[in-house]
């Protein structure tokens, strides 16, 4: 029982994109005196606000946010960059009296920090890790993602095909180790949390998700995406940057090069973000010891979820019971 209550709370709020968890988020950290830190990939980087669906300032609403607007494009960004920097703004929350809520829908960032997992820091065979990039350089990045699909096809539940330092690292730890990363990391997930958490998986039926993701997309266009992507090739940032993979941003650079039409660019984008939604719902079902917040049961009410979830933080005793005189 002591060890419970030494541990520190943490509540995560995820789910897949379009699903609308900024707005519900800002309710909560006003309720349960939370400070935000952001677990999106994208909006940690400056200049990209359209096609990260970046929560602007008037929207914070007064609610402290961490790891948005912080990093150049061409700045590595990272999970155990991510755990550094979500680590060091939770020093301040906590020495703030107040609860960090992880909010963001990359659930392998999530987890690395929930599970406090290790990435294995050994810098391993540089001669090995100079050929496969010789064989990316040559041959093109695919071919490392077909060599990692034959050896550790899980780990690509992770990893962004075009994130070829990461492909290269997951081939290089099989290599040396003869073990899969997928394998090792779910390793560490194993490992039981150091926090008091409540970990919300806000969700909705799937025909809502798309028809908010493709009306998310249109808004993106008619508030400037295609000047905001054409802006940051015109700085300099190359396409190739993990961070100008970022949806909403490759698919538009054939079009600015006079590939494709906009409507077909515009599919392209829609499409490849219900693809993404997928893909993070499979994510989070595999996750252990979420509690799902289903938009549909509440009949999509604010209050109502957020009455819900203040109820399982206090079943955890991560807050004082109103019962009690608290919140």
């Amino acid at each position: 029982m002591e060890e419970k209550q030494e541990k520190k709370p943490l509540v995560i709020l995820t789910g897949p994109t379009a699903v609308g968890k900024t707005s519900l988020s800002i309710s909560l950290a006003k309720m349960i005196g939370g400070e935000i830190i952001s677990a999106d990939s994208m909006q940690v980087y400056r200049y990209m606000n359209i096609g990260t669906a970046k929560i602007k300032p008037e929207e914070m609403d007064g609610v402290p946010h961490f790891l948005v607007d912080v990093l150049e494009p061409d700045e590595p960004f990272h999970v155990v960059k991510f755990q550094q920097m979500a680590r060091q703004a939770m020093e301040g929350i906590y020495k703030r009296g107040h609860i960090p809520i992880v909010v963001g829908g990359t659930g392998f960032y999530i987890q690395a920090l929930l599970y406090d997992i290790d990435f294995d820091k050994d810098e391993g065979n540089h001669a090995y890790r100079e050929s496969l990039q010789r064989l990316s350089d040559e041959q093109g990045s695919q071919v490392l993602v077909e060599m990692l699909r034959r050896v550790d096809p899980d780990a690509l539940l992770t990893i962004h095909e075009h994130n070829t330092k990461r492909v290269i690292r997951a081939l290089e730890f099989y290599h040396d180790t003869g073990k899969k990363i997928s394998q090792h990391n779910e390793e560490q997930r194993q490992k039981s949390s150091p926090y008091r958490f409540c970990y919300f998986v806000l969700n909705d039926k799937r025909e809502k998700i798309y028809e908010r993701i493709n009306k998310r997309v249109d808004k993106m266009i008619a508030e400037g995406l295609v000047p905001e992507v054409k802006s940051l090739l015109e700085k300099g940032y190359d396409p190739s940057l993990v961070s100008m993979q970022g949806l909403g941003y490759k698919e538009l650079i054939p079009y600015l090069k006079k590939e494709q039409t906009l409507d077909e660019a515009v599919y392209t984008i829609k499409r490849d973000t219900r693809h993404f939604a997928k893909r993070q719902l499979t994510w989070f079902r595999r996750e252990k010891e979420v509690i799902w917040v289903d938009r549909n049961l509440f009949d999509g009410k604010d209050a109502d979820m957020l009455s819900f979830m203040y109820q399982k933080m206090e079943e955890k005793g991560m807050i004082p019971s109103k019962k009690e005189g608290g919140m």
